[in-house]
């Protein structure tokens, strides 16, 4: 990538939105895999979360990128749109989850298997 004479060297921006993607990318994909391989509902839950922190921060870097041209904002009106999904998703989740515990004295997401109580 560096070697080649007729290229151009990224400049501190584009590397620091490189740095900022692949955190968001990695965030990312930890989330999904605990999301796949985990039957603990309270680690799915928290790995969602962390998957919604990735895309923050890709819009986030995204915005910052683009900032001083015309819908630059966007960027950040979605972060705080993800923010507030985020804290829904959390509270409703939470509540579901103790309301499951007490019915069924488990959160293990295999042994969840019917809907009747």
């Amino acid at each position: 990538y560096y070697c080649d004479p007729g290229r151009r060297r990224p400049r501190k921006e584009e590397a620091l939105m490189l740095k900022y993607l692949i955190l968001s990318a990695a965030m990312f994909a930890v989330g999904s895999y605990g999301v796949l391989a985990r039957r603990n509902i309270l680690i799915m839950l928290m790995s969602v979360e962390l998957m919604l922190n990735g895309v923050n921060i890709a819009l986030l870097a995204f915005a910052r990128m683009h900032a001083g041209t015309p819908g630059a904002e966007y960027g950040q009106v979605f972060f705080l749109m993800v923010m507030a999904v985020a804290a829904a998703e959390v509270a409703v989740g939470l509540a579901i989850l103790i309301s499951l515990f007490r019915t069924r004295r488990t959160i293990d997401a295999g042994e969840l298997n019917t809907l009747k109580g």
